[in-house]
């Protein structure tokens, strides 16, 4: 049966986005074979991408994907075992009955269970396996869970696609012969943690850019908090998901007023709050209090909490800074992220003084990388504090140590102002 013959395109969009790591995950499970997976899903999307639109979506989409992909992947299988039985004349490795595609009647693929969300999460174990430095993760985890193509995954990281897709085949390479399979449950917390880490950086490479003439790259915002909402609804009582969630909706909230016309940033403090999602900050604030309710308050969860109290303040004067003040103070003695501790002398600051900031900003060990924050958010104080001549300076360094085009503009606009 099929639905309307004209399906949006955008719609199909998000269902193919939906199914894919499904898909994957049911043909790495059945088959074992990663790299060549990912390509027969590939292709399956492509020819639904171009079928849909035009003929209406299948009344079991993720069915229809996963026959299509599991019979581009015995095709391959066939032919390549054909070229090792002509070169090497051995016994095929696999029984030739392995490779029957069942017909569109039996259910997805024949494939045994059937597929489902676990499997996007066992994917994005496998994804984010230890073997893998965190950039390999983030690019295997867009690439086979998030489904961007390597094209899109190399602009978001303005890189080569060419290096893009070399770091991804390291990837997967490195992760060949690892058994599909969720971790042992003495394993689980400590992978899981590696799959939040590897969501929390691809949210904040979107929300803020390292580098590049854009501040903001709203599709990587937005599949990082796609693929934190697939987590959820597997783990829905784990507050450390929920915390995560929560942290990436209230942040996004504020995006419509981290710029001007003309892509020039604007900081919190100076922001038009009327611009803010009230949908999303209710979502998230929400969020925030059920995950602490949920167990230990861990990093994420604190973090939310702070970003709920920016966000429901009406102006920037209401912002109850000695309780995100106490926030950060849990969170620096939880965690020994730089980001964290920077974000306590800002606390600090706003409670106590600029001078006091300060203080508590030459307190803190030079970051080995990101010192361009250390040296804002120093200039920043410097200028509260009356040092016109030393925030000036501050600002400078700052500006020469990013690699953003919006924040080096805006840092050395803020040094100019206190030109002479």
């Amino acid at each position: 049966m099929k639905a309307d013959r004209t399906t949006d395109v955008h719609d199909v969009e998000d269902l193919l986005r939906l199914h894919a790591p499904q898909v994957l995950g049911a043909l790495v499970r059945r088959y074992g074979h990663f790299d060549p997976a990912e390509d027969a899903v590939q292709e399956a999307l492509i020819v639904a991408a171009g079928q849909w639109p035009e003929d209406g979506v299948p009344e079991n989409p993720r069915g229809w994907l996963i026959r299509v992909a599991s019979r581009r992947l015995i095709d391959r299988l066939r032919s390549d075992e054909a070229r090792r039985r002509r070169e090497e004349t051995v016994a095929a490795l696999t029984p030739a009955d392995a490779f029957v595609a069942p017909p569109p009647g039996e259910g997805p693929a024949g494939l045994g269970r059937a597929p489902s969300e676990d499997d996007t999460l066992t994917l994005l174990f496998l994804c984010c396996h230890p073997a893998l430095s965190p950039a390999a993760q983030i690019a295997l985890t867009l690439r086979a869970v998030g489904g961007l193509t390597t094209a899109e995954i190399a602009r978001a990281h303005l890189v080569e696609e060419a290096t893009m897709a070399q770091r991804i085949s390291r990837a997967k390479r490195a992760v060949r012969g690892t058994e599909f399979r969720p971790p042992e449950p003495q394993d689980r917390d400590r992978r899981l943690a590696a799959v939040l880490q590897v969501l929390y950086l691809i949210f904040n490479e979107g929300y803020t850019a390292t580098a590049g003439p854009a501040l903001h790259r709203p599709d990587l915002a937005r599949e990082a908090i796609r693929l934190t909402r697939a987590v959820r609804r597997l783990l829905p009582h784990e507050g450390r998901v929920t915390g995560l969630l929560a942290l990436m909706v209230l942040t996004e909230a504020r995006a419509p007023a981290r710029t001007g016309c003309d892509g020039e940033l604007i900081p919190l403090d100076a922001q038009d709050r009327a611009v803010w999602d009230r949908t999303a900050i209710a979502e998230g604030t929400a969020l925030a209090e059920e995950a602490l309710a949920q167990g230990p308050a861990g990093d994420y969860q604190l973090q939310a909490a702070i970003a709920a109290l920016h966000d429901e303040a009406a102006r920037a004067e209401d912002t109850d800074w000695p309780q995100i003040l106490a926030l950060y103070e849990l969170l620096v003695h939880r965690t020994p992220d730089p980001a964290a501790a920077l974000g306590r002398a800002v606390a600090v600051a706003m409670v106590h003084g600029p001078r006091a900031g300060l203080a508590a900003v030459d307190a803190l060990a030079e970051p080995s990388a990101g010192r361009y924050r250390l040296d804002a958010v120093r200039a920043h104080l410097l200028e509260r504090a009356g040092d016109h001549e030393a925030a000036r300076a501050a600002y400078r360094a700052a500006a020469d140590g990013t690699l953003s085009d919006p924040e080096a503009r805006y840092l050395r606009a803020r040094a100019d102002r206190l030109s002479p």
